[in-house]
């Protein structure tokens, strides 16, 4: 998890690290969990076990660090040292030393990635290759080794498993361990299949309005038709960031929300995701959060630029700002800086975490963005559509029920995505196979504030639902519930974050 907490909790002594993805030094720090001494809060303990017992799961059973170059990419990726956490001559120091790192840590991982599937290849070999673009001067031994770590990654792509299924049981731990809950995988596609025909409705509903006695399809396809060109799309975003931030802070959604933040183009190694965000984390200085935002690439041929510049429509872009800046993504970053619990500022439940984000778009909704206004409705259902679908394509393609062609088809279907973007969202199941926490996040926490409501009465407010509910950091979902506890609902947190 070494990249995982020096990005997002800012623990920058691990700049500059990467670790050893060896099958033997896997397994030597498998044995070590647990061997330390019990937290002293009972609830930060319950997370630190939650979170042992899924690494126990994600690189003891699942194995995947020998399935998907994803997380040998992610520890090599060096983009977290372009946001200004510190002084520039420090982050290049950081840099060097990590690509030092490269050729020893690429020839570890390789020796681990026997099982790779051709559809994983084949969906991250870009983002792969993307891994030295811009980075400037590369030491000779860290290229080649780059270059090894491409190759198997294309010889993968073209020779490798073309099943990239995890089997029903193993995604079922995989995504209930960390999570400290028992998953059942046909009661999740049952609440896929309910919030999907919520979502239709409400679509039609906010169609209907648009315009009056046209199909749903050509409604859609009218907004997703106006968008930006590839030229304007920063420019929206930047707007869209002024915009949302500005709504978080007047509706009290988020209670105190400061910071700034950045919108800038993803670096190739990230151009697998549309859009994502890279915080001011808890332990750095205060700095400029950054908004990344993929738009089409220009080698693309025109159509697929088309099909890609459709994902920022005018309806749709709206949410994708709500999810990643506020209430969503910088907002939540902006909560975890006032957390004093090392466990609660470090550990990260990305179905928490993505699921928070979700929510934040409906919730906004809720609380008066553009109020009456039917497109940005269409657009948040939209995006809940792709991802309640990507909930039911990755159930469909990990528990072999649906083909690669299937979810493709599901995608174009349900989302009204085309050409590349439909099918980087389907790819994206291969190796991303939990990616259906966005959905199953956004449900547990929505069934959660349900609870809320009931047992604070008038007292309830979004924004003490929002502080009581981050103060626990970014919890399983299992054990979110202590939110609505008195002990982890201490008042107001206004001010300026730690």
């Amino acid at each position: 998890m070494v990249s995982e907490v020096r990005e997002y909790a800012g623990r920058h002594e691990y700049d500059g690290v990467v670790p050893d993805l060896s099958l033997g030094a896997v397994k030597a720090r498998l044995a070590a969990l647990g061997q330390g001494p019990p937290d002293p809060d009972p609830y930060d303990e319950a997370v630190l076990s939650a979170f042992e017992a899924g690494l126990r799961v994600e690189y003891g059973e699942a194995e995947l660090h020998r399935r998907s170059p994803m997380t040998l990419l992610s520890e090599l990726d060096l983009s977290s040292y372009d946001r200004d956490y510190a002084p520039a001559a420090e982050r290049a120091a950081a840099r060097r030393r990590h690509l030092a790192a490269w050729p020893d840590a690429i020839d570890a991982g390789l020796e681990s990635l026997d099982m790779v599937s051709a559809p994983v290849a084949g969906a991250l070999l870009a983002a792969v290759e993307g891994l030295t673009a811009g980075v400037g001067e590369i030491p000779a031994p860290a290229r080649a080794a780059h270059a090894r770590f491409v190759t198997r990654v294309r010889e993968a792509a073209e020779t490798g498993d073309p099943d990239p299924a995890l089997g029903g049981p193993l995604l079922a731990r995989l995504l209930g361990v960390r999570e400290a809950l028992e998953v059942d995988l046909g009661h999740l596609e049952e609440l896929a299949d309910a919030e999907r025909d919520r979502l239709r409705a409400w679509l039609a509903d906010a169609c209907a309005r648009i315009a009056p006695g046209r199909a749903i399809g050509e409604v859609v396809a009218g907004l997703v038709a106006d968008h930006p060109e590839a030229d304007g799309v920063m420019e929206a975003c930047r707007a869209l960031t002024g915009e949302v931030i500005a709504f978080t802070r007047a509706s009290g959604l988020v209670p105190g929300l400061d910071g700034e933040c950045e919108v800038a183009e993803a670096p190739l190694s990230r151009r697998w995701v549309m859009a994502m965000i890279s915080w001011a984390a808890p332990y750095e200085a205060d700095a400029p959060s950054r908004f990344y935002v993929t738009p089409p690439d220009p080698a693309w041929p025109a159509a697929e630029q088309a099909a890609w510049l459709e994902v920022f429509n005018r309806a749709t872009l709206p949410a994708i700002a709500l999810h990643e800046v506020a209430p969503g993504h910088f907002a939540h970053g902006r909560m975890l800086r006032r957390v004093s619990s090392d466990v609660r500022r470090t550990l990260q439940s990305w179905a928490f975490v993505e699921g928070y984000a979700h929510d934040a778009e409906e919730t906004a909704i809720e609380a008066g963005f553009r109020a009456g206004d039917a497109r940005i409705e269409a657009g948040v259902a939209l995006e809940a559509l792709q991802r309640v679908t990507r909930l039911a394509v990755s159930l469909g393609v990990h528990g072999r029920t649906m083909t690669m062609d299937d979810a493709v088809a599901r995608f174009e279907t349900d989302c009204h995505l085309r050409g590349v973007a439909a099918r980087a969202e389907a790819r994206r199941a291969a190796f991303d196979p939990t990616y259906g926490r966005y959905t199953w996040g956004k449900l547990l926490i929505r069934e959660l504030r349900g609870q809320a409501v009931q047992r604070w009465g008038a007292a309830y407010s979004p924004g003490r639902f929002t502080r009581a509910l981050l103060a626990l950091g970014s919890p399983p979902l299992g054990l979110m519930g202590a939110a609505l506890d008195d002990t982890h609902d201490s008042g107001d947190t206004e001010g300026s974050p730690t």
